[in-house]
This record gives structure tokens, sequence and C-alpha cells, in this order.
């Protein structure tokens, strides 16, 4: 795999990974583009903990355009997008409306970016805020506008994994950035904003909450037994087998005893590795055909058939889920954290979705409507009706 940087109009930094090695990206790209959003500003909520990025400028963002002024497809001569060349296999570039972001200074005396200790008794000032240093980007997964993750070939996932892992160690090394996090949303129901197949990178400048619940929870399971909590968990559910979905060599597939969402997937790898940039080419190659056939399953879920409110039956769009790799933070408990994919959706059957309404939102406390064993066979079955 070859990769190619190049720089936007406005100085954004665009990457093209191509699969073969006598590419050439010289396409400029041609826009009159106005000068990146002002930094993002963090803001600490004192009642948990936690820190709000304030993003105006996302407000800005195109939301849902037609095909043909989809900013994702590669330049036409009468339509410049956000990549110039006309043709590509997998491109990566900074999100134009980002929640973080480089230009953001880091605060004096923290070469790493972590914020500085906050008083608990509110007297450094209310609210508490940093700038928000960090970097989102953008991951186009093909040219296609019409096609989706499920319909790629195999050689075009590893591509997108090569992506990935390339980017976390590159992002890794990022003054202020704490923890990388790839991701795809997919479907309206989700809240995406363009429909062509793509997903993006978050360099975040503090370790996610949910990251930290993982770690502490890691961290407490290690001093009981010196074991690693998540490898436990894989353990486990390999020796039950009842929600075990798929496996090979190197990863195994399976609906955890405690989803909390309809329909969720775990794809951990065997070996307990830190991040992407960890694996090893045989287990990046073996977690593509995985992958794969986990989202053409969820595709495959309905047999892309739905009720609307009336009863009447309808084509349904694809799938609404989120794939959400979970990766250990840059500099603190990398030997804590296990890698691991977490794909699920909304979706609870034909024509329902689950809301996270009041309990959910309010005070993150999940309700499942589908027991995760029955999960685990519907999914089992939609699987392997996309291989018969």
């Amino acid at each position: 795999m070859k990769h190619t940087s190049i720089r936007l109009a406005d100085g954004r930094e665009l990457i093209y990974f191509d699969e073969a090695d006598d590419a050439v990206r010289a396409t400029v790209d041609q826009r009159d583009l106005a000068a990146p959003p002002a930094p993002t500003q963090l803001r600490r909520d004192p009642l948990t903990e936690e820190w709000v990025a304030i993003a105006s400028s996302r407000q800005g963002r195109p939301l849902l355009p037609p095909t043909s002024e989809c900013p994702l497809c590669p330049s036409k001569p009468d339509y410049f997008t956000e990549i110039p060349a006309d043709d590509y296999d997998v491109a990566v570039f900074e999100n134009r409306f980002p929640s973080f972001s480089t230009s953001a200074p880091i605060e004096p005396g923290s070469l790493s970016g972590e914020p500085p200790e906050v008083r608990s008794d509110l007297s450094d000032g209310y609210p508490s805020t940093r700038p928000g240093v960090g970097r989102c980007e953008v991951v186009c997964f093909t040219p296609d506008h019409e096609s989706s993750f499920g319909k790629l070939p195999e050689s075009r996932v590893r591509t997108v994994l090569a992506a990935l892992a390339q980017r976390t160690a590159e992002l890794s090394e990022v003054p202020g950035v704490e923890q990388v996090f790839c991701f795809e949303n997919r479907g309206v129901e989700i809240g995406v904003t363009m429909h062509h197949p793509h997903g993006q990178i978050y360099a975040y400048p503090y370790v996610t909450p949910r990251t930290r619940q993982h770690l502490a929870a890691a961290r407490r399971h290690l001093a009981a037994t010196g074991r690693n909590l998540y490898a436990d968990v894989l353990a486990a559910e390999i020796a039950d087998g009842a929600r075990v979905l798929a496996r090979n060599d190197h990863w195994t597939a399976f609906v955890p005893a405690f989803a909390r969402w309809p329909f969720e997937v775990h794809l951990a790898p065997h070996r307990q590795v830190p991040d992407l940039a960890a694996l090893s080419d045989e287990e990046r190659e073996a977690a593509a055909p995985l992958w794969l056939s986990l989202v053409r399953g969820f595709d495959a879920l309905f047999n892309g058939a739905d009720r609307t409110p009336g009863g009447s039956r309808e084509h349904s769009p694809a799938m609404p889920y989120i794939a959400a790799w979970h990766q250990a933070p840059v500099r603190e408990d990398r030997e804590l954290a296990y890698l691991h994919l977490q794909l699920f959706s909304i979706r609870r059957g034909p024509g329902k979705l689950k809301y996270l309404a009041g309990s959910e939102s309010a005070m993150g406390a999940f309700v499942n409507d589908i027991p995760p064993e029955e999960a685990a066979a519907a999914l089992r079955a939609a699987i392997q009706a996309t291989l018969s």
C-alpha cells in the first residue's frame, strides 16, 4: 500500500491510501476556501468531571447533500470536492468542521496537553476551560457514492484497516493528543450528515469517559486476579459459545452477555494489543473478512424489509449502526487496555428503533429489549444467509 500526503486549498492535509504502488497524486485542489475555523473550547463539567467540546463552527457543516453535491466524491471538471483526484481507493483528510484542532494552543507547562489539575471546589473559576487541542479526520472508504462498507471487497477492507492503523500511529505522536478513536456512523437514524460511505477518526485531548470506565474496571480486576479483564471476558464467551458468531485463528466475534444495544457485537483479537497500530500484518489480514461478514450480517438481519407505522411493507434503508474501535490511551494504562471493535445498531426490529429516552439518556442506565442469546442466534442466521 502506498500513501501520499497533499495539502488542500485551505492548508488541511489529505492522504491517499492506494492499493497500487504506481499511483500518482499530483492533482491540486482548485477551490477558493476560507481559512479553517477558530479552535474549539473545552469546558469541564464539575458534576461528572468530564470535558465538553464547544464547537459552534460545526453548525455550518453540510446536511445530507444530494449526490451531485457530495463533498466526499471524487472531483469532476464542473464540481470540485474535498478529494481533488478524479478517483481514489481510500482517502483520509482533516475535517473541515472539526471538534478538535491542532491549531489550538497547548497550555504552557503541559507538553502532552493533558488537562491540569482542576479543583473540585470551583476556586479555579467557573467554568473551567482549556483549548480544544486535537484533530478530526474523515476516512472515505470508496469513491462509489452508492456503495457501503458491507459492499466493499475484502481487499478494500484491508486497505481501510491499514489506513486506520497508520493514522492511529501518526496521530498518537501529535502533541496534546491523549486518545485516538476510529469509528463509522452509518444511517440517518444514527445522525449521519453524509450518505457517502465513510468513517471518522477523533484524536482527543483527553481520555474519554467510557475508556476511563473500562480502564478503572480493568485495574481493579488486575489487582484482584493478576489477569486482564477483557481477556477473561473473551475467554468466557469462547468457553460458553452460545453467543459466539464467528472465529478464525486470530479473532473471535461475539454478542456480549451484557449487551446494552438490541444488536451488539464485539470483534476481538486473541492476542492482547493496545491499538490497531500494534496488530501484526497477519492479524489485520484476518480481521478484514470477519469485520465484513458482521456488517453484511447486520444488513441482512431484517432481509431489507421494514414496516411503516401504518403497517405496509416496504424496502428498508440500510441497517443503521455504529462501528467503534476501542483503543488504549496514547500515554497511560496501555497495559490494561484491549483493542476491540464494538458494532451495534439502534434498530431492534422492523420499523422499531431503540430510542435513548429517560433512563438511558439521563441516568446512563440501559434496558435491552432483546436477550443477547436471541440476538446472537438471529445474527448467526443472517451472516449464514449472506454466505449462501
